[in-house]
């Protein structure tokens, strides 16, 4: 795996801050632009190889992936034998739903997917749930034992 980044240049590099309105223009405009009318469907993809880019170990390393992100507060609701469910909230989660048109989370969506397949070694798949009245999108991650 081709290293991007000194694991010095990583450490300043999170500890900067980028406005909200430069994020959202990147990837509500200029990613939709890009990407066209599959853009829901590639942010999952690319979601996925960033995962396998930076792997983690726990789900407590999601969690904390997600804030350093800047995605927004990642916290479990409830794990089941073959289901894990997350809720994302966060101020630009929030920003994002209060918006008239449709926000995909479908690249948190991927990311999540690949993070709980490496973790289990099972085939993953995430659903998102948007709930706009309490500003949080649902993650349902399901994978099937072998």
């Amino acid at each position: 795996m081709k290293q991007v980044l000194s694991d010095e240049s990583a450490t300043e590099i999170e500890n900067l801050t980028v406005s909200a309105f430069g994020y959202e223009l990147i990837r509500e405009d200029v990613l939709t632009d890009l990407l066209g009318k599959n853009a829901s469907q590639l942010l999952y993809w690319a979601g996925k190889n960033l995962a396998r880019k930076h792997p983690l170990h726990s789900v407590e390393d999601i969690i904390s992936f997600f804030e350093k992100a800047g995605w927004g507060s990642l916290t479990v609701d409830r794990i089941k034998k073959n289901e894990m469910e997350f809720h994302l909230t966060g101020e630009l989660v929030a920003v994002r739903m209060k918006k008239k048109e449709e926000h995909s989370f479908q690249l948190e969506a991927g990311f999540l997917a690949q993070q709980i397949q490496q973790q289990t070694d099972q085939l993953t798949e995430s659903y998102e749930q948007h709930k706009k009245r309490a500003f949080q999108v649902i993650f349902t991650v399901k994978w099937d034992k072998a």
